[in-house]
């Protein structure tokens, strides 16, 4: 008798099994590594990314790179995630996370093609990844939270990776400036939100230009020709309503005989309309800023008044206003009193290029303060933009957890030293994976060196003397292309960063290693039903291998 046979998969449903599968799925994930490595330290390259609608994005950002490819292979999709979780996480490591999980995933690989088993290889992996963390606190150095000269450097450090690493001395300061005003104090740490730093950017200037505003930046403009354009000791109103007549919410009919009784209507709203104006009149605002409409009328009134006004404000934006004016929004203008109004030195609408926005600066303790970014071009504000976001991140992540480390890869070569001698202390095939792991962590620095123009075995040489010799500071010096103490040239990177470093790309190598089976599902079908047939009976397309 013949065994029947069972169909247990959709049709058009492929499946990967045991060793083929793990090397698809580290492969894919090398290349993703492959992809970002040449971008890492400051002496990476650049990527040029062009979308499908032609737009192009030029910069050497780890997880803005793999955001705007579109990948279509499940384990590289994961390596894309590690860079966006460590991007949200910390806001800088992106690429280290990448090219560190693409390194252990290679070790990985060695041992597997010995028939080390992948889960001895992971157990391995996962203690090696503890004993590193434990030793980067221990050579972690503490610094007050507020010390802004340390702070500086740590912002310099991230930004001297960017393109924008001629001005990272003049963007440092406006950085941590910036954190340090929003940080709050939370028993005997201190939070910062990033969301109250709001960075607006503008093209055609010098990247000198960027500044930081002491309040909040609103890209509109004032809404009547008739109203002031500056207002100084600004008394600040913030409406969550319209100044509109509100409409009926069913429909309703007038009947209107005369043209008296039309004027009798028409003069009827612009009573309301002069009542609600009185009523801010009265609460003694020059300032009017609404996140609803405001009628022509109520403008004409305002502007009479000589008031200044913005409407159609982003609820975030109202929330920063409310943080950094100290006013408080109001949602009922009959409610509106003194008490409720904010302050700031100066209201003054500007010409910002072709656009005009309004600046609300000057504000006393602002809880909420704005950069306004500049570059040459699109292109590169764009690049700005994301460096200011990664220093403000580094500087915040410091702020919230003030312990440095020497930057340059001189924590992974210290690292990488010490879980080799911590290896050979362990029994049995999970010593290999720990000494692979330990292997790993020295790619980052062999990375920096290659990038930097450098030789990478006479640097692995130099490292290893160095890191066995006990020495923590002695890391890659890009600018002069040698290993050198990079503790006498100020280089700091967050303890933070090194520790999600770390924990992602173990974690995402982990994962990886784990799978021995991908099933991938056929993709639906594109082809209309044809016309007549019964419904469900379109083409067969979609079934890619």
């Amino acid at each position: 008798m013949t065994t029947p046979q069972i169909v247990l998969l959709k049709e058009g449903t492929t499946q990967t099994k045991g060793n083929d599968a793990q090397k698809n799925n580290i492969s894919a994930a090398k290349l993703i590594a492959e992809l970002v490595r040449t971008s890492l330290g400051p002496r990476g390259m650049d990527k040029m990314l062009v979308d499908t609608l032609g737009d192009v994005t030029i910069t050497n950002d780890g997880a803005t790179i793999l955001k705007e490819i579109d990948v279509q292979h499940p384990a590289a999709k994961m390596m894309v995630e590690i860079s966006k979780a460590t991007d949200n996480e910390v806001g800088d490591g992106t690429t280290s996370t990448v090219v560190l999980a693409g390194a252990l995933l290679e070790k990985a690989e060695e041992l597997i093609g010995k028939n080390v088993h992948p889960t001895v290889v992971v157990d391995g992996f996962k203690k090696a990844a503890e004993k590193a963390i434990a030793e980067l606190r221990q050579i972690g150095i503490k610094i007050d939270a507020l010390d802004k000269k340390f702070l500086k450097k740590v912002a310099v450090t991230t930004l001297s990776s960017k393109l924008v690493s001629s001005n990272s001395d003049e963007l440092a300061d406006i950085v941590v400036d910036a954190v340090l005003s929003v940080a709050e104090k939370v028993g005997d740490k201190y939070k910062v939100d990033i969301d109250n730093i709001k960075v607006e950017k503008k093209g055609s200037s010098s990247i000198k230009n960027t500044e930081l505003i002491h309040g909040i930046i609103l890209d509109k403009e004032v809404v009547h020709g008739g109203m002031p354009k500056r207002i100084d000791n600004a008394k600040i109103a913030l409406l969550n309503a319209p100044l509109e007549i509100e409409k009926t919410e069913f429909d309703a009919k007038i009947n209107i005989n005369s043209p008296e009784q039309m004027q009798v209507y028409i003069d009827e709203e612009n009573k309301m309309l002069k009542k609600l104006v009185d009523k801010i009149v009265a609460s003694g605002a020059n300032t009017v800023l609404c996140q609803k409409g405001i009628d022509d009328m109520a403008q004409y009134y305002l502007a009479k008044s000589n008031i200044l006004a913005v409407r159609r404000i982003k609820e975030s934006d109202l929330t920063k206003l409310s943080k950094a004016t100290g006013a408080r929004i109001v949602t009922n203008i009959n409610e509106l009193t003194e008490k409720d109004l904010g302050t700031a030195k100066i209201v003054e609408e500007r010409q910002v290029e072709s656009d005009k926005w309004v600046f609300i600066e000057g504000c006393k303790n602002p809880k909420a303060v704005s950069i306004l970014a500049r570059g040459g071009s699109q292109r590169v504000v764009d690049e700005v933009e994301r460096s200011i976001h990664d220093a403000l991140m580094a500087v915040k992540d410091v702020v919230e957890y003030p312990y440095v480390l020497v930057g340059g890869g001189a924590p992974e070569a210290r690292i990488s030293a010490k879980l080799r001698e911590w290896a050979n202390s362990l029994e049995g095939r999970p010593q290999l994976a720990a000494q692979k792991f330990a292997e790993g962590l020295e790619t980052i620095p062999l990375v920096l060196a290659e990038n930097a123009g450098m030789d990478p075995l006479d640097t692995q040489v130099q490292l290893r003397a160095k890191g066995t010799a006990g020495a923590a500071t002695f890391g890659i010096d890009v600018a002069n292309g040698k290993v050198a103490d990079l503790g006498s040239q100020q280089i700091y990177e967050p303890l933070a960063v090194k520790e999600q470093v770390v924990n992602a790309a173990t974690e995402a190598a982990c994962m990886i290693l784990r799978i021995d089976d991908v099933i991938a599902a056929s993709k639906p079908s594109t082809h209309a039903p044809s016309p007549g047939g019964p419904p469900g009976m379109g083409g067969m397309g979609g079934m890619d291998m």
